[in-house]
């Protein structure tokens, strides 16, 4: 058996976008549409509370950044703020920096006046080459322009993702197996591949190639799958929310959208990934056994569980 038989492109893409982060545009501090082990950003917030620095001593591909806002190291917290950077080795302009995402802030706390670098960070590791980061929105009625300041040109747009979509590249890989052969698993696969342009042979060889990587890296556990409702009984796949079986062709069916909910996904289909245990700080939740195939969430009524 080999790898080298290629699924169609369609369905190849999905299961590869999996390991990629949400879209996200250029009016935010988030990358779009990266790898979800880039460089991840945590709240100051979130480390304010002594139970939750574990999250700084995860092995991230790509380090981290933590995002401190302005009012917390200039304000009347600022005493606090230090002793929280000290306790977490926390250095300006290296693993940390100060984050404007409101116009008050940017008024009140000057970067200029604060003596923070006039430079803009632009790198993610190491000396970010500067000491502060806005994404402050521009407003109509008042005549006033957007701040976007670090992280804004075309090769370098966005400083990290989001804590709660990482995962290492290990477990972004192994998601990947699993859910190709979660869609060997729907009871129309095999029809749906040679339909969308595999051929009888290459769509069985593929199909037995898939279980069985999926089998030596202890992911197809049948028990597991089913308690998580990622696969019903009969052993077929179905949608965790409201658990019909899935038809494959559904992978390569493209679903109108409706006006006023488009996504920066352009080829949405009406099967998509679905976080059993959603997406939330304080845990990884992106990793086998945790994802699954299911409806869009205009089919099922709900968009919750759906990424």
């Amino acid at each position: 058996m080999t790898k080298n038989v290629k699924l169609p492109l369609l369905l190849s893409r999905k299961i590869y976008k999996t390991g990629q982060t949400r879209g996200a545009d250029d009016d935010v501090i988030y990358q779009n549409r990266v790898s979800r082990n880039s460089t991840v950003l945590i709240p100051f917030e979130l480390i304010m509370s002594e139970g939750n620095r574990g999250v700084l001593r995860g092995r991230y591909d790509n380090g981290y950044i933590v995002l401190i806002p302005p009012d917390y190291l200039f304000g009347e917290a600022r005493n606090e703020t230090i002793s929280v950077m000290n306790d977490c080795e926390l250095t300006l302009g290296v693993n940390c920096l100060v984050f404007y995402s409101q116009r008050y802030q940017y008024v009140n706390y000057n970067p200029n006046a604060f003596g923070l670098r006039s430079t803009q960070p632009m790198a993610r590791t190491g000396d970010l080459g500067g000491d502060y980061v806005s994404r402050v929105s521009g407003t109509t009625s008042e005549s006033m322009g957007k701040i976007s300041f670090g992280y804004n040109i075309t090769a370098s747009k966005g400083a990290g993702i989001r804590i709660f979509e990482y995962a290492d590249k290990e477990t972004i890989e192994k998601a990947r197996i699993q859910l190709e052969a979660i869609y060997w698993m729907c009871h129309d696969s095999l029809d749906a591949a040679i339909q969308y342009g595999m051929s009888a042979e290459d769509a069985e060889e593929r199909k037995r190639f898939s279980f069985n990587e999926a089998e030596q890296q202890g992911l197809l556990n049948e028990i597991e799958l089913i308690n998580n409702r990622i696969i019903d009984s009969d052993k077929e796949t179905v949608c965790p929310l409201c658990l019909a079986k899935i038809s494959a062709k559904g992978f390569f069916s493209k679903v109108e959208q409706q006006e006023f909910r488009r996504v920066h996904d352009l080829t949405v289909t009406e099967i998509n990934l679905f976080h059993i245990n959603e997406l939330r700080y304080g845990a990884f939740n992106h990793k086998p056994y945790n994802l699954g195939w299911g409806h869009h969430h205009l089919q099922c009524g709900s968009e919750r569980f759906w990424h």
